[in-house]
């Protein structure tokens, strides 16, 4: 009911758009003098066949024919659909459009015999014998004028009830809706919708503007409220007066064994040398030592050490007698956390404040089924989603939500991912062996790669950030238990490990396969795959509960350990690049040292909603349950924080928690009536967008505006 009442919603909302549209186009020719232009748009209106695009309109010409007879006219006017609308569409749907053109027929003769109008009914089979003869469907539909009754034979009856009709006048009524829905509309459509979409974010942005002045308000006061007033020591009193002498003599008494350089190890090649923001640290990770927190930054790092103690997180000098600067003064009370050596920000003595402040929560709705995949593009201005059905939607959000193509697959889609070089390619993967390359600003298929024949699952898709090649994950066919659909059972396979897998490189220039990974000990299905931030490091997730990491210049495997009690679900590297998390089908949330093989660094237990496999209830009993497909979880543009599914929205945790959990729940984002099957984190400056989509087709696009301390 809730669909019928939707497509009735946009079919009005596009027949108004067309009406006024139409009515600006008039004026446009009126206020120009095109009269003679005038004439010749109001004559093919008054002609126009396909009624403005109202649905409504087209079934009631098509039941006029009906009824009065006009066989003609209602073949005439199918064709005139059939050859404007229907030809476009996939072969898929080929059938779907043939089924609708019989029941039209029969529609047709079920009514000429129901009026007793046997001239009619003997005149259709008379001049549609030749081309109905040969189709078994109407076969047995031949003794139809010879019977004397037919409504009552049991092959005939449910012709001739009410529900039939309606089903069918219901069914060719929601399919032509979509139809619309689908079809490229001319820019000019939108222009009402976009103007009245411009000022409702305006008006939207001035409450917001209005709500953040009020809230810097309020903070500031009452930061001036419960600040606390401590007798500065005289070291801090005459800091302003110290000279080069005193300066010197502060900074060598600094720790030494801190300020030593780390030697190099294998990874010192692969981690990050320029993804840190000038002047930022990144906070210290649970359990790791200043020796792993270094690793991956430049050389030089140590030699800049800010003198501001309680912001850079070093260790604060000795005075006099062993002494540092931080026993002068009035400690904190027990339950508050003081800055830590690490460079962890704990609560303080004014108290924790909420890292983020949700400023809109908006929802794409174009979706009729369950979401496999939602990702965002590395620029942040596309968004990619999949449904279980194969309908893959490329849309933006800002400044407007606005669908920008939508692709209708032939075969089942597993698998999705966005190019890095150029951002407008995305890559989709299938489940018959091949990979696609569709370029969303042409609207087309570059090319298809054909994978394997004997490995057809696509169940994995990375690009590298160089943009040069992706690393594209194979895996056997074993049955529905990972197909990513929504079924009746909870689709799990009874041995995971018997499903044979590849891991692949391919490149994307000569669209050639480059070399195949090494998987040991055997072959097994790779479920998911992420490089780090310079291509030359791979982390794999897999169905034997192995994570393995690549070495992307060698093109081996460096190392790799147990990581979850059966399946790896989702895969990524830390924002320091220093340790990679995983979710399981264990249902853990760990983080792993990548110096130290099979080493955690911290572990915690999430609940089912947020690992998977994912329920939602239905009426009887009915349950629908889908297999973790996408992206269970991403982190925030410093790292500090975490999004993961739950069975109402996204749910925001804050790593480096001193809770005894390790994770600290900080914000829920809410707003779904299903389960969240998978999620993404666009960050730009201090505002970030999280997208969240559910088992309903749903996609919610929370708006945060992040709050520096």
């Amino acid at each position: 009911m809730q669909s019928e009442e939707v497509n009735d919603w946009r079919e009005r909302t596009m027949g108004s758009a067309v009406e006024r549209t139409d009515e600006h186009v008039r004026e446009y020719l009126i206020y120009r003098g095109f009269t003679s232009t005038l004439k010749h748009l109001d004559s093919d209106m008054k002609a126009d066949k396909e009624k403005g695009f109202r649905v409504d309109k087209i079934i009631d010409q098509l039941q006029l024919f009906i009824h009065t007879f006009d066989l003609n006219g209602l073949k005439d006017y199918w064709g005139y659909l059939d050859r404007r609308l229907f030809c476009r569409l996939e072969d898929i749907y080929r059938p779907t459009v043939s089924k609708l053109r019989t029941s039209l027929f029969r529609y047709y003769v079920v009514y000429t015999v129901q009026l007793k109008n046997l001239e009619k009914t003997q005149e259709f089979f008379q001049r549609q014998a030749q081309e109905l003869q040969g189709k078994p469907e109407w076969r047995d539909w031949f003794i139809l004028p010879f019977m004397p009754a037919p409504e009552q034979n049991p092959l005939f009856s449910p012709y001739f009830s009410r529900q039939w009709s309606d089903t069918f006048l219901v069914s060719l009524h929601n399919f032509l809706s979509v139809l619309f829905q689908c079809m490229p509309q001319p820019v000019l459509l939108s222009f009402d919708s976009e103007v009245q979409r411009t000022t409702c974010l305006q008006e939207e942005n001035d409450q917001l503007r209005h709500m953040l002045f009020s809230l810097q308000g309020e903070a500031k006061l009452k930061k001036q409220e419960e600040m606390v007033h401590h007798k500065l020591p005289p070291y801090v009193q005459n800091m302003d007066r110290l000279g080069d002498t005193e300066l010197d003599l502060v900074t060598s008494q600094r720790n030494p064994a801190l300020t030593t350089t780390p030697s190099r190890n294998f990874f010192s090649t692969f981690l990050p040398q320029a993804r840190r923001v000038p002047g930022k640290m990144p906070r210290g990770l649970p359990g790791s030592s200043p020796t792993q927190a270094s690793l991956g930054r430049k050389d030089t790092a140590a030699n800049q050490m800010p003198e501001k103690r309680g912001e850079s997180g070093d260790p604060e000098p000795h005075l006099e007698g062993g002494t540092t600067s931080s026993d002068l003064i009035d400690p904190p009370p027990p339950s508050q956390t003081q800055v830590s050596g690490e460079g962890q920000r704990g609560t303080g003595v004014l108290g924790v404040e909420q890292p983020f402040i949700k400023l809109s929560q908006e929802e794409y709705g174009e979706h009729h089924s369950s979401i496999m995949h939602c990702r965002v593009d590395c620029s942040g201005r596309r968004v990619a989603s999949l449904d279980v059905d194969g309908v893959i939607k490329v849309w933006s959000f800002n400044p407007i939500m606005q669908t920008k193509a939508t692709i209708m697959s032939k075969s089942p889609l597993l698998s999705l991912e966005w190019a890095t070089k150029p951002d407008r390619l995305l890559l989709l993967g299938s489940g018959v062996g091949t990979v696609r390359l569709y370029d969303t600003d042409a609207k087309k298929n570059l090319y298809e790669m054909a994978i394997d024949e004997t490995h057809q699952r696509i169940l994995s898709l990375a690009c590298s950030p160089s943009g040069t090649s992706f690393v594209c994950s194979a895996a056997a066919h074993a049955g529905p238990g990972r197909s990513g659909s929504v079924t009746e059972t909870v689709p799990r396979l009874p041995n995971p490990l018997s499903v044979s897998g590849q891991l692949l490189l391919w490149d994307t220039k000569t669209v050639k396969q480059q070399l195949q990974f090494s998987l040991e000990p055997g072959p097994v299905a790779i479920n998911c795959t992420a490089f780090n931030h310079n291509g030359n490091l791979l982390v794999t997730g897999a169905a034997d509960g192995v994570i393995r990491l690549f070495d992307m210049q060698r093109y081996d495997c460096a190392m790799s350990w147990r990581a979850h009690d059966g399946e790896v679900y989702s895969v990524e590297f830390s924002y320091d690049e220093n340790t990679v998390f995983s979710i399981g089908e264990d249902g853990k949330f760990i983080q792993w040292n990548i110096h130290r093989c099979g080493v955690k660094q911290s572990e915690n237990s999430l609940p089912q909603d947020a690992t998977g496999p994912f329920v939602l209830s239905g009426y009887s009993g009915y349950k629908q349950v889908q297999v973790p497909r996408g992206r269970l979880f991403a982190f925030d543009s410093e790292g500090q924080h975490v999004l993961t599914c739950s069975n109402n929205g996204g749910l925001i945790y804050r790593l480096n928690s001193t809770s005894d959990s390790g994770l600290e729940k900080v914000l829920p984002l809410g707003g779904h009536k299903a389960p969240v099957v998978t999620v993404d984190w666009c960050s730009a400056m201090d505002c970030g967008t999280c997208l969240t989509a559910s088992m309903d087709g749903k996609i919610k696009l929370s708006t945060l505006l992040a709050q520096k301390s």
